[in-house]
């Protein structure tokens, strides 16, 4: 939880673009974990379970875009939290989708975090393009709520830990790598101070957040590591007003906290939560 909720501050630390933090955090993350899957001998997905890791990790390869680009016009708090709403967009996709119920609590809980979200865009603190940066995290929360809904469908198929990180991380580099090279992104020459925070997103964050959050599944249940999320943006927040002296304004702590009562009424009334919370 420490290491996912770092992630925000590190990335400020990293001062590299946006699209090259997310290239390199999922592209390091493969060179990190491939060796051991390898000494390992894992068996790799094919076939279904193959492309769906791949569909997965397009999903992921957009969250990590759109979310890690919006730190460049919000603050980190309401950027957090935002992204901290993806369970709001699984519950709407998986009703839309696969005709899952949601419980009245639940249903409760999607209203209010919504209408937390609605108090946070109204917060112009951080500068004019707030409203931007607010959009982008949105989107970074629907692109991870697609990532966790095949990855769900995905677990049920026995693949292992390392083996459906790495095809996923592959999949996630590989679909930053053209966006960056489209919108001449420079992906190499930077500092060493800036490889360093680069490495340490990656086993931070990237390691010790998704990795060990998705292992973790086996032996806990997902409720638990879904209530995580929660903790998130206090964390995150904390971290920023400490580290990076960015105090959020009125609005974001107002709408922040009524966006983490509303998730604890959607994860409270829902029977199977979705897990994996992602930053």
């Amino acid at each position: 939880m420490l290491a996912v909720s770092a992630a925000a501050i590190l990335i400020r630390l990293a001062d590299a673009p946006a699209l090259a933090v997310a290239f390199w955090r999922s592209a390091l993350g493969v060179l990190v974990l491939l060796p051991f899957a390898l000494y390992r001998r894992d068996t790799f997905p094919l076939g279904r379970a193959l492309w769906g890791g791949i569909a997965s990790g397009v999903a992921l390869g957009a969250h990590f875009g759109f979310w890690i680009s919006s730190l460049d016009y919000t603050s980190v708090a309401a950027s957090v939290v935002l992204v901290c709403t993806q369970p709001v967009f699984v519950a709407i996709l998986a009703y839309l989708v696969f005709g899952e119920r949601t419980s009245p609590l639940s249903f409760l809980g999607i209203l209010v975090a919504l209408a937390g979200t609605l108090m946070i865009s109204s917060d112009g603190s951080v500068g004019s393009a707030t409203l931007f940066g607010n959009a982008l995290a949105v989107l970074g929360a629907v692109t991870v709520a697609v990532y966790v809904l095949i990855g769900r469908s995905l677990r049920t198929t026995g693949i292992g830990v390392l083996p459906y990180s790495i095809v996923v991380y592959s999949s996630a580099a590989f679909t930053l790598l053209p966006a960056a090279l489209y919108s001449d992104t420079s992906l190499w020459g930077y500092s060493g101070e800036t490889w360093f925070w680069l490495g340490a997103i990656t086993l931070g964050p990237q390691i010790l957040g998704h990795t060990v959050f998705n292992w973790a599944l086996r032996y806990v249940q997902a409720s638990l590591i879904s209530a995580t999320i929660l903790a998130e943006p206090v964390v995150s927040a904390l971290l920023a007003w400490l580290i990076l002296s960015e105090k959020p304004g009125l609005a974001t702590l107002l709408g922040g906290a009524v966006v983490l009562v509303g998730l604890f009424c959607l994860l409270r009334g829902h029977r199977a939560p979705p897990a994996e919370p992602v930053s």
